[in-house]
């Protein structure tokens, strides 16, 4: 289950969403969201999980990579779908046995919330982690923050350590199937017994994680001391950023989707 979790992963490519300006990909992601969020309407979350279709596509990474990102938040996406299915009340019921009752709406809201979830979590993954390196990912909000500097706002170690968190997580979730595999070797049993016992179980894991990712910040500020790192006055960039004339098109198609979205939503509550 711990392989499944591909947040904070980036994979090399040469697509379009690889080559678009981080900046305007961040840009592009908050639009997303926006679309995401507001779709509230049967047609408007179909569209919106076409479009995410699309963007999945043109990223090229590969199906069997999202589907696995999605494995741990299984869970999470069918309590929803329950607490939808079983609480939103209707006109007639379509499934009537003792206290349960299904109505359609139910049904209907329990779907546009699954779609609505999978496409927020498949997109903003590929709008950002996937495609995007962690250095681009800090200039781009370095960048796009920096107006606040001049209110003395640290947006360089703000970007910095959202970087690093960012790209630790995968680090920590290689380290933490480590450490299970041992303590299975070892004879442990994190499978049996109740919740309090599963629960203490998890301390032979947690320590030595704790360890770890404590010993792993340490050499990674020794590392920055050593290259004489002092935050971002005064840095320099070895690659500059430049935005391209199609990364404004994309930006402008995915804007023209949004109002295509608020335009499906209003036309259907008339």
């Amino acid at each position: 289950m711990l392989k499944d979790i591909t947040l904070g992963q980036f994979f090399p490519g040469k697509s379009l969403l690889h080559r678009t300006d981080a900046r305007i990909k961040l840009i592009i992601l908050v639009v997303y969201l926006v679309m995401v969020l507001s779709a509230n309407h049967l047609t408007s979350i179909a569209a919106v999980a076409i479009i995410t279709l699309v963007l999945i596509l043109i990223s090229q990474i590969q199906f069997r990579i999202i589907i696995r990102s999605l494995k741990p938040l299984i869970f999470i996406l069918a309590f929803t779908a329950v607490i939808n299915l079983f609480f939103i009340k209707g006109e007639a019921p379509l499934v009537e046995w003792l206290f349960i009752k299904i109505y359609k709406e139910g049904l209907i809201n329990a779907a546009l919330m699954m779609i609505r979830l999978i496409s927020l979590i498949t997109g903003t993954s590929v709008l950002l982690t996937y495609t995007t390196s962690p250095l681009e990912l800090t200039d781009a909000i370095e960048r796009l923050f920096s107006p606040l500097k001049r209110i003395k706002v640290p947006v360089h170690e703000f970007a910095m350590m959202m970087t690093i968190a960012l790209r630790f997580i995968p680090t920590l979730i290689e380290e933490t199937d480590k450490i299970i595999s041992a303590q299975k070797a070892r004879g442990a049993d994190f499978e049996s017994g109740g919740l309090f016992k599963r629960a203490k179980a998890l301390i032979p894991i947690l320590i030595p994680l704790f360890v770890s990712a404590f010993r792993r910040a340490d050499e990674l500020a020794e590392a920055m001391e050593c290259r004489c790192y002092r935050g971002g006055e005064g840095r320099t960039k070895m690659k500059q950023m430049k935005s391209r004339p199609a990364d404004y098109v994309f930006l402008f198609v995915m804007i023209g989707f949004c109002v295509l979205i608020y335009i499906i939503n209003s036309a259907s509550m008339i």
